[in-house]
C-alpha cells in the first residue's frame, strides 16, 4: 500500500473515531441529564409525600412480621428502593390481612353481589387505597427511579466508550505523524 492511500485512511479513522467520540459523549450526556432527572424527580414527589416507615421498635414494624424492612425503621420513603420497599414489604403484607389474601377485584366483585353488607364495602375500599398507594409507589417512584438508574449506567458507558475512542483519536494520530 502507498504511503499516501494509508494517510488517506488514517485520516478518514480518525474523524470517524472522532465523531464517534463527539457522539458518544453527547449520548452520555443526556443519558446522565435522564439519570438525574428522573432520580431528582422522584426523591422530591416521594419526599413531598412524607410517607415513613415506623420507627425501630414500634409494634407497626415488628421485627417478627417485617424482618426486611428494620434497615429503614423511622426513615422517610424518597427513593426507589425504599418505595418497593414500603409498597411489597408494608403495604401488601397488610393488604393481604385486610381480606384473607383477597385482592381489591375480587372484594370488589363481592361487594357488588352484596352492597349491603358493609364489612365488604370496607374492605373494598381499604384495598382500593392501599393497592393505589402501592401501585403508585411502584410505578411512580420504583420503577421511575430504576430508568434513571440505568440512564446512570448508559452514561458512564458512553462516557468511557468516549474517552477509549478519544486515546484512539489521539494515537491515530500519532501515527499519521510519523508517516509524514
Amino acid at each position: 500500500m502507498a504511503k499516501s492511500d494509508r494517510k488517506t485512511i488514517d485520516k478518514i479513522f480518525i474523524l470517524l473515531g472522532a465523531a464517534v467520540t463527539a457522539v458518544l459523549l453527547v449520548a452520555g450526556g443526556l443519558a446522565w441529564y435522564g439519570y438525574k432527572f428522573a432520580t431528582n424527580s422522584v426523591r422530591t414527589e416521594l419526599s413531598a409525600q412524607k410517607v415513613y416507615f415506623p420507627a425501630k421498635g414500634s409494634p407497626a414494624l415488628d421485627p417478627a412480621e417485617f424482618p426486611d424492612l428494620q434497615k429503614y425503621a423511622g426513615q422517610l420513603v424518597d427513593d426507589g428502593p425504599k418505595a418497593k420497599a414500603y409498597a411489597n414489604g408494608y403495604i401488601g403484607r397488610h393488604l393481604e390481612k385486610v381480606a384473607n389474601g383477597k385482592t381489591y377485584s375480587e372484594v370488589s366483585a363481592d361487594a357488588m353481589k352484596d352492597p349491603t353488607n358493609q364489612k365488604l364495602q370496607q374492605q373494598k375500599q381499604t384495598l382500593f387505597q392501599g393497592e393505589t398507594l402501592r401501585g403508585l409507589l411502584l410505578g411512580d417512584g420504583y420503577a421511575y427511579w430504576t430508568f434513571g438508574q440505568v440512564a446512570q449506567y448508559a452514561a458512564i458507558a458512553s462516557f468511557v466508550g468516549a474517552g477509549t475512542m478519544a486515546v484512539l483519536v489521539l494515537l491515530g494520530v500519532r501515527h499519521l505523524k510519523k508517516l509524514r
